[in-house]
């Protein structure tokens, strides 16, 4: 198989997971293309690293991508591989990890598996950012969620929000969370989104500290078009795309709606959505016994 791998290039101390990643693909047989950026960071760490090729930006092919890092790490090279339709894997030596699922101590059982074609691809969708700003055109594509966000401390913001067309809701808040299902363990989450199975079709629309506590979280078909127009005193907001940020002038008009692409993952034949819930977040753990 040929691999095209990408890592986290700041923490040095977890950077030899990465070389017992090449060693159990070379055991194997696999030709390995990397991203010159985690190359560099990797040999200057002085680590014995040997690649088939390098390459820069989104300039490679493979059967199969290894994103080695946490989830972020797993959103960039989710961004590289843009349309191209490799399935990816996660190795997380993060912390959490929902999207890099797959522990360093898991890597040479799960090749195995990889080798011998035990292993499953789930797709997931992913949202589209329209505006006429083309700092945010540059990129406009999130596999875990578009957020509106305040741009100072000083005040609120106001999003008047339509779901095809129709009125929803003028948000007075700190910002919106717009998510998918992946997304909805992630910012979302932390801002009282809820829990979305990967494969529900749906878009979860989440308030950040909205002023009025009538203002509940509502989870929407992803076939469905989000128009939003925000006011602000500064006059400006920001917008961030998995959590890259740009500024944008009020008047900027916003239309988020399902790519017409999806992201695949790999995961571990005998995977389990709902064990990964009560494994990372230790959902419904009892913490009196």
């Amino acid at each position: 198989m040929r691999f095209a791998i990408f890592g986290n290039t700041y923490q040095a101390k977890k950077s030899s997971h990465a070389v017992t990643l090449f060693k159990l693909l070379k055991k194997q047989g696999a030709e390995i293309g990397m991203c010159r950026e985690f190359y560099q960071f990797l040999v200057s760490e002085n680590m014995d690293i040997k690649a088939d090729q390098l390459f820069d930006g989104d300039d490679f092919t493979a059967d199969m991508v290894i994103s080695i890092g946490g989830d972020g790490t797993f959103l960039k090279a989710a961004r590289r591989v843009g349309r191209k339709g490799i399935p990816i894997l996660g190795i997380n030596t993060g912390r959490l990890g929902f999207l890099a699922d797959i522990s360093p101590e898991e890597m040479e059982e799960t090749f195995d598996e990889i080798q011998n074609g035990r292993y499953s691809v789930e797709e997931r969708s992913v949202l589209q950012l329209i505006c006429n700003d083309k700092h945010l055109q540059d990129s406009p594509y999130a596999l875990n969620e578009i957020a509106i966000l305040k741009r100072d401390s000083s005040s609120m913001i106001s999003i008047r929000t339509a779901i095809n067309g129709a009125y929803l809701n003028t948000y007075q808040a700190d910002g919106l969370v717009i998510a998918t299902p992946t997304g909805s363990t992630a910012y979302s989450l932390s801002v009282g989104g809820p829990i979305i199975v990967p494969h529900s079709n749906t878009i979860a629309i989440t308030p950040v500290a909205p002023h009025s506590l009538n203002v509940r979280p509502i989870v929407i078909r992803d076939d469905w078009e989000i128009t939003l127009d925000v006011e602000s005193r500064s006059h400006n907001f920001l917008v961030a795309i998995d959590g890259r940020s740009e500024t944008c002038k009020e008047t900027t008009q916003l239309t988020i709606r399902r790519a017409d692409y999806s992201i695949k993952v790999v995961k571990r034949f005998n995977h389990i959505f709902f064990d990964t819930l009560r494994s990372k977040m230790m959902w419904g753990a009892d913490g009196r016994r």
